[in-house]
């Protein structure tokens, strides 16, 4: 069995959950639910980033310890695997002790490839982002991702990584890996960010100073840098550096990220990579941002929109639906309430439910409630259109452009809804055999809508089996008759 890793990007456990990361994690899902339908062996991770001076400053602002203020953060991530029906298999937390020996034993490596010195430096640094910025970043002296947030100058002495040793190298790489970064106009940005050269960044902080993070191996006096260990909870989840069987089964896996953790995932973290002597990441995802009434998403703005809200009032597959169809998969989209319930009443009501409500009345009207499936009389024209949706569908999702692949079906579902309008099975009465060769068509339309919604909307998809009386995994489609069991799908928002 063929073994496939991805992992999200490890949130900093200082906010409360919104619909940016919750994008980003089914995303993820759609891709970890889909390896799993080819037949692979499927680890899917997430977690939380707990360290830095972010973290610590703002739990001593609500008068909390370091770690009970992570600890309320992390669990809220947590829940996320119910909340939106998610097949993850892993949460890695980097305060756990799995992964601060994981961090030191990455750092010892690092050291030990002589890419880890100590110097003096003075810089400007965005606490927001936990990045150092040169003065072209910034715009009217402010971080452009966090305006609201004074610009600090730090002058210590830290460790620091020799970033500039690796530009080359990083290039090569990236040249042998066409598809590595994921859409091509982000790997256009990342290969001219290290074509112009790199600079050696700080990896550590003083502890007197700093104190919330993992202490540098030898030296009580440092923390570990919060960028440069949470990079390496991408391992410290597979067990690395003890279980070394699965780190080397499913290592190197794919990354998701947002388009702000470019330079971080596609370039740092692949560079740390290197030097430490283990493998490069698989590829890269990048997703775009989401925008909430055309402004970007932020705390300062009060604009932040709770998952958690939006499914107890709609429910989990109306939000990722909405997620995966309306925002594209590696640009930037827009959300407002009034938007989501355009989309759930025209797709979700009106087109899916409206046709699986329309083929069971049919079988219940015409064949009593029970139907037998026979796949040999599905006429060419569907088998034709079936073909086609899975091949585009397929080389969607290959592409990361799960919007597409949810397009490609709800195509399906117009062919087959007007289907039912050329064809008026309603009056085929007095034909039986036309009537069950329209009705055969319709149902093997709705049994593959069903398979191809598995990794967007499993509860959707085990729903429509359970209408028509299918077997949900498809084992006996053909080995006894469909009892249907009429049931609106997604009743209409008023």
């Amino acid at each position: 069995m063929k073994k496939f890793y991805i992992t999200t990007t490890l949130p900093y456990a200082n906010f409360d959950v919104h619909i940016g990361f919750a994008l980003e994690i089914v995303q993820t899902d759609v891709i970890a639910r889909y390896k799993h339908l080819l037949g692979n062996e499927v680890i899917f991770s997430t977690g939380t980033d707990e360290h830095g001076l972010k973290i610590y400053r703002a739990a001593l602002e609500n008068n909390k310890s370091p770690q009970e203020y992570v600890n309320y953060y992390s669990s809220q991530f947590a829940k996320l695997k119910d909340v939106l029906n998610l097949s993850l298999t892993n949460f890695i937390r980097t305060t756990e002790p799995r992964h601060i020996k994981a961090a030191q034993e990455f750092w010892n490596l690092c050291s030990a490839n002589s890419d880890i010195y100590k110097k003096n430096y003075k810089i400007k640094y965005c606490v927001g982002c936990e990045l150092e910025k040169t003065d072209s970043e910034l715009v009217d002296g402010c971080c452009p991702i966090h305006p609201n947030l004074k610009i600090e100058e730090i002058e210590e002495e830290n460790y620091f990584f020799k970033f500039s040793n690796y530009r080359n190298r990083l290039l090569k790489f990236y040249k042998e890996n066409p598809k590595f970064v994921v859409p091509d106009f982000r790997f256009n940005e990342i290969k001219t960010f290290v074509e112009k050269g790199l600079n050696d960044f700080s990896i550590s902080r003083l502890k007197s100073k700093m104190p919330w993070g993992i202490p540098v191996p030898g030296d009580p006096e440092h923390v570990i840098f919060v960028w440069f260990e949470a990079l390496v909870g991408y391992i410290s989840t597979l067990g690395w550096p003890d279980d070394k069987n699965t780190f080397n089964s499913f290592w190197p896996g794919v990354q998701t990220a947002g388009k702000d953790n470019l330079r971080q995932q596609s370039a740092i973290w692949q560079a740390m990579l290197m030097s430490a002597g283990l493998p490069n990441s698989k590829q890269i995802l990048i997703h775009g941002f989401i925008t909430v009434d055309r402004q970007k998403i932020s705390k300062s703005l009060g604009n932040i929109i709770d998952p958690f809200h939006l499914v107890k009032k709609y429910g989990v597959d109306p939000v990722r639906y909405y997620l995966l169809r309306e925002i594209p998969s590696y640009e930037d989209g827009d959300f407002s309430y009034e938007k989501f319930e355009a989309r759930y009443n025209a797709d979700l009501a009106n087109n899916l439910g409206n046709l699986v409500s329309r083929v069971v009345a049919l079988i219940d009207k015409s064949f009593n409630r029970s139907f037998s499936y026979h796949r040999k009389f599905v006429s060419k024209e569907v088998d034709d259109k079936i073909i086609e949706t899975w091949k585009k569908y397929n080389q969607s999702i290959n592409e990361f452009k799960l919007h597409i692949a949810l397009e490609n079906v709800f195509s399906l579902i117009d062919f087959a809804n007007l289907y039912v309008d050329e064809h008026k099975p309603w009056t085929l009465s007095s034909d039986p055999e036309r009537l069950n060769a329209v009705i055969t068509d319709l149902v093997v339309i709705l049994l593959n809508v069903a398979w191809l919604l598995k990794p967007f909307l499993l509860g959707t998809s085990d729903k429509i089996f359970g209408i028509i009386g299918a077997d949900k995994d498809g084992k006996s489609w053909e080995e006894k008759p469909f009892l249907v069991k009429p049931e609106i799908l997604f009743p209409k928002i008023q």
